[in-house]
């Protein structure tokens, strides 16, 4: 899943599933390492997640109306919406009200079904054995030092050549859309690499938050030698059930 997408495409979590369960199915016998991915791509591959419709043309008529509009048709339709739906993200808010015109579906009646009852209960899927690393008290450091490395690697170079080709999913990405912004109007990429980091941060703390929350992951503490780290993963995945 490295260098499946070109830049101009979106690319769902929808998308993202069918791909990589394609490739799961097609070698039943296989074992696979999963690594790396946000909280919901890890989900929506080993637990029962479907999708609803979804229609480009609706969602770019939804995005030009005010929150406000959304949120008051929502809470119209289910007066329970924010129970069940960020409303101050105004991205969900959006994908809600799209799924209710083109189905129906209120977030209440979605968060009754089965399958959201076995998310809830983490019901797997697909049988896993999921390791997390505690990023322990120097996240940020090693945040700041990728970066750099990063840099020095040639990302902005990286950034200035692609962004006359981003779509939707690439403009958003961390790192991609802040340095974009600043080249676009041309003003100080130090800053931006400075608001990456910054995202960076807030985006790791919101995934680490996402993980502990699964009570089928194995947290082993961080260490600082890979082959210890590496050792303690697979004593982890060489354990009995």
């Amino acid at each position: 899943m490295i260098d499946v997408v070109d830049p101009e495409m979106e690319f769902s979590v929808a998308e993202f599933r069918r791909q990589a369960r394609g490739l799961i199915d097609d070698r039943p016998d296989s074992r696979f390492l999963i690594t790396g991915g946000s909280g919901l791509h890890f989900r929506a591959l080993v637990d029962p997640m479907s999708f609803a419709p979804t229609d480009a043309a609706l969602r770019e008529r939804l995005e030009e109306q005010p929150i406000e509009d959304l949120r008051a048709e929502l809470a119209a339709a289910d007066p329970t919406a924010g129970s069940h739906v960020d409303l101050a993200n105004g991205r969900r808010v959006v994908r809600a009200v799209e799924i209710l015109r083109l189905t129906g579906e209120t977030p209440a009646t979605r968060a009754v079904k089965a399958e959201a009852e076995d998310l809830r209960r983490f019901v797997a899927e697909v049988e896993f054995t999921a390791v997390g690393l505690d990023p322990g008290e120097d996240l940020d450091h090693r945040v700041d030092r990728r970066l750099e490395s990063m840099r020095k690697g040639g990302l902005i170079q990286e950034v200035e050549s692609l962004r006359g080709r981003f779509g939707r999913t690439a403009r958003s990405a961390v790192g991609y859309r802040e340095i974009a912004d600043a080249l676009d109007a041309n003003t100080d990429l130090d800053e931006a690499i400075s608001l990456t980091a910054r995202n960076t941060k807030k985006l790791a703390r919101r995934q680490r938050t996402w993980f502990q929350r699964d009570p089928r992951i194995h947290w082993i503490p961080w260490l600082e030698n890979v082959d210890d780290r590496i050792e303690r993963v697979l004593e982890v995945l060489d354990e009995p059930d």
